[in-house]
């Protein structure tokens, strides 16, 4: 009980000290946060008209088999994500394998014998020149034992005569077969024959080109960097020549296909930008650029053809814009009109709509203000906004606007953003 009073004593005294202790003085606020701005600004421009349209591959095909046969391997699946050259599936290449190794070692027999014929070449001259000097030499004695003999055709007998006359024949023959030899080496047959085994060995690697053509035909292969959309065979189905594998479609860039009245396209060119809002994706907008304009028009519509390409954003899950989802483009085709323009990087996207941040100052004190604008069409690093929601003149920030609060006060240093 002692000691329980005592510890309650000691805790009154601490806090009896720590509320008569002087205070100091208090924390001062941090500064505004730095922000840069750019300025609004009036421009005169064809008015923006929107028109509906659908997104569609850049490229897309559909992948056939080259050759006959029953499917081995199968290799993709919807969705997958392809390289170009990629292998879709396999036909069965057993036989066709075996014989294109049967003509890759044949055609290595003949450029081994060709190799071969090259090398030894200087050998076989000198080993006929040195045959032909022996041929010679022995011409020679042969040929002076027989005229001895013949001189003493009354101190020898026939029989002696004719084998030194026989031995002097065999010489001559030899040493011909020895100069014909040395010619075939060093003369033209040689190289006759050097050509005739050079193109042995090009037949041969045609052959071989040809049953890598066919080998190859036995493999689809995907024709460009892609997404499967579509599969048409299995493992073990039979496929004929001609007979579809999958489909491929380039997603990468994507084109948005639109109609547009005739009294419009007439003000299109290609590279013209605009922007183009994706309805799926919560409004997201991305800026695209005209790039085909059909000069055929619908009987019917009195509308052209009209293509925005559009570079497509692509992360682990996939393309963001994907084939048939619906789109809404903004192109300015309408007529000549002063339009408020504001650097795009003063749009903050992310809320219910698009809104820039407005610097207002008074009594040197700088704070921003939300205004929520309806983009129109680009302009470089400049798109438009509805008439009325910005004015020429009003002070923007482009840079640091991710966390500002409305009412915020900020320290603003301007920056200069050139207009195309």
């Amino acid at each position: 009980m002692t000691r329980n009073v005592a510890f309650t004593l000691l805790l009154t005294l601490a806090a009896s000290s720590f509320a008569q202790a002087p205070k100091g003085p208090p924390a001062a606020a941090p500064p505004p946060p730095r922000v840069f701005v750019a300025t609004a600004r009036i421009e005169t421009l064809d008015e923006p008209k929107s028109f509906v349209g659908t997104v569609t591959p850049l490229r897309k095909s559909v992948v056939g088999s080259a050759a006959s046969g029953r499917v081995e391997e199968y290799l993709v699946n919807e969705g997958d994500f392809v390289k170009k050259g990629a292998p879709i599936a396999h036909l069965r290449r057993g036989i066709i394998g075996a014989e294109k190794k049967a003509a890759e070692a044949e055609l290595e027999v003949r450029k081994a014998a060709l190799l071969e014929m090259e090398n030894s070449r200087a050998d076989e001259i000198a080993q006929a020149r040195a045959q032909l000097a022996i041929a010679e030499a022995n011409q020679t004695f042969q040929h002076g034992r027989a005229e001895r003999a013949k001189q003493l055709l009354n101190a020898i007998t026939k029989e002696a005569l004719e084998e030194a006359v026989s031995h002097e024949q065999q010489a001559e023959a030899t040493r011909n077969n020895a100069a014909a030899v040395l010619r075939l080496l060093t003369g033209n047959t040689w190289e006759q024959k050097h050509e005739q085994w050079k193109a042995r060995i090009a037949v041969q690697e045609a052959e071989v080109e040809r049953l890598s053509e066919q080998f190859q035909r036995h493999t689809m292969f995907a024709p460009f960097d892609g997404w499967v959309t579509a599969e048409f065979t299995e493992v073990g189905q039979w496929m004929m020549q001609g007979d579809h594998a999958a489909e491929i479609a380039e997603l990468g860039n994507v084109d948005v296909e639109i109609a547009v009245l005739e009294d419009y396209a007439t003000k299109l060119t290609p590279g013209v930008m605009g922007n183009v809002e994706i309805t799926a994706l919560r409004g997201q907008r991305f800026v695209g650029k005209v790039a085909i304009i059909n000069p055929q028009a619908d009987a019917r519509a009195r509308t052209f053809p009209v293509k925005v390409r559009v570079e497509n954003v692509v992360d682990e899950r996939g393309p963001l814009l994907k084939a048939g989802m619906f789109a809404r483009v903004t192109l300015p085709v309408g007529e000549a009109k002063p339009l408020p323009f504001v650097p795009k990087d003063a749009i903050a996207i992310g809320g219910r709509s698009p809104v820039v941040y407005v610097v207002d100052t008074t009594a040197g004190k700088s704070s921003v203000r939300p205004v929520p604008v309806t983009l129109g069409v680009a302009q470089g690093q400049w798109v438009s906004v509805g008439v009325g929601e910005i004015k020429a003149g009003d002070v923007l920030v482009v840079e640091g606007n991710e966390r500002l609060r409305p009412g915020q006060d900020v320290r603003a240093e301007a920056i200069n953003i050139s207009f195309p």
